[in-house]
């Protein structure tokens, strides 16, 4: 097995900053500070040509022409995203043991589908531990695993080109994402237009840059792997209390199924702190997002974030709907990881074309600054009955409100 027990700890890390950032809606003054992110932003070249969509298709400023997959994934790294170690003393503040513990796994992945006219869009997770065919040749494993096994079958051919430290570390991330996304590919039947990745460290400077995010929880909690500790009930949290939060799964009912809930939730909340809390018009507040996304987030070299921004003008009047897809059980024996997540690949891509194809989103809960509702209604589809099914299916319910 490539994961140290440790390294299997590790929780999720979703990239909430860069969803909140690039698939909400703002004001002018937006877009002058997006522009700066292109002085200091990582990017990756992981899309082929392909898949890549031309900003000439649709104008800036106009809705989008032609709908986009965006993958979002979450790092158990212990690198910063210029391929330099976290210091310990970082690591350890988030509970994420020494450097050597991370097993470079994306124990977050969300696909993100926005239709033509960007006024609405989808966000599809699935559980790190689904037993899938990795991309590349690997055989079935851990869909986590994926970066993982790309970036270790990378790492000796870029060795004996003459790299090494920062620079191979950036190399090898490189092939790492490309392995994820070809496999994300492949599972769901989409073609993926574009790439996020965010850190340990990147999230936790994402969620105190927006001041805290509120969530709520159905019961208290205390958990020594992840660091989570919080009583019942609503509350905000930021930097590695937000790490904490969405990353545990130790100790929840339904395990990676209950911990994709609160990362849902969490960015639900996110998107309409953002939004109501005058981020976007208040100098200060948009300066530290911004400067936040720039050391955390890799993007994939192809995009052209403040065209992106600009289009999604038309999602001020619209919402986010969150999914997760359907499983069949949670304890699937393998042969050399584990117990993992059994899924069935065509159930899943036929509940991806449903979801996708879905023409109103429901939106839940007030409106928030510019008629914004940004909180939409979160659930997963529950397959059909079978003697195999052992997985308890999350509720549909709304993202707001308390979760496990």
């Amino acid at each position: 097995m490539l994961l140290s027990s440790r390294g299997r700890r590790i929780g999720g890390r979703v990239a909430l900053g860069v969803v909140s950032t690039v698939v909400l809606g703002a004001t002018g003054y937006l877009w002058t500070q997006l522009s700066s992110l292109d002085a200091g932003i990582v990017t990756a070249d992981v899309i082929p040509p392909a898949a890549q969509v031309g900003t000439d298709e649709t104008p800036p400023g106009e809705p989008l022409k032609v709908a986009q997959n965006l993958l979002l994934v979450g790092i158990d790294a212990r690198t910063d995203t210029y391929g330099n170690p976290l210091p310990q003393n970082v690591l350890d503040a988030l509970h994420a043991g020494g450097g050597d513990d991370g097993g470079d796994t994306t124990d977050t992945i969300i696909v993100v589908h926005i239709p033509a006219g960007g006024a609405a869009a989808t966000a599809i997770s699935i559980p790190r531990d689904s037993y899938v065919d990795i991309a590349g040749g690997y055989g079935k494993h851990k869909i986590n695993s994926a970066y993982s096994r790309g970036k270790n079958a990378a790492m000796s051919g870029l060795r004996a080109q003459g790299l090494s430290g920062a620079q191979l570390e950036v190399a090898a991330n490189e092939a790492g994402a490309r392995t994820t996304i070809q496999t994300v590919e492949k599972f769901t039947g989409l073609t993926i237009n574009h790439y996020a990745a965010i850190n340990l460290a990147g999230f936790d400077a994402l969620s105190q840059a927006v001041g805290g995010v509120e969530v709520c929880l159905k019961a208290p909690v205390h958990d020594s792997y992840s660091g989570a500790d919080f009583a019942a009930g609503p509350q905000t949290l930021s930097g590695a209390q937000a790490l904490a939060f969405v990353r545990q799964r130790h100790g929840l009912l339904n395990g990676d199924l209950d911990r994709i809930a609160r990362q849902q939730a969490f960015l639900s909340g996110m998107a309409k702190k953002v939004l109501s809390a005058g981020t976007f018009t208040e100098p200060a507040k948009l300066g530290s997002l911004v400067s936040a996304v720039q050391g955390a987030v890799v993007l994939d070299k192809g995009w052209d974030i403040l065209s992106f921004a600009q289009q999604l003008r038309g999602m001020t009047s619209g919402a986010i709907a969150f999914a997760t897809i359907p499983v069949q059980s949670l304890s699937l024996a393998t042969p050399s990881d584990g117990d993992a997540v059994k899924v069935d690949p065509a159930q899943v891509r036929q509940f991806v074309t449903t979801a996708i194809s879905t023409a109103a989103v429901r939106a839940a809960g007030d409106d928030t600054a510019g008629a914004v509702k940004p909180v939409a209604a979160t659930g997963t589809k529950a397959p059909a009955p079978g003697p195999s099914s052992d997985a308890k299916q999350p509720a549909a319910s709304t993202a707001a409100g308390c979760v496990n």
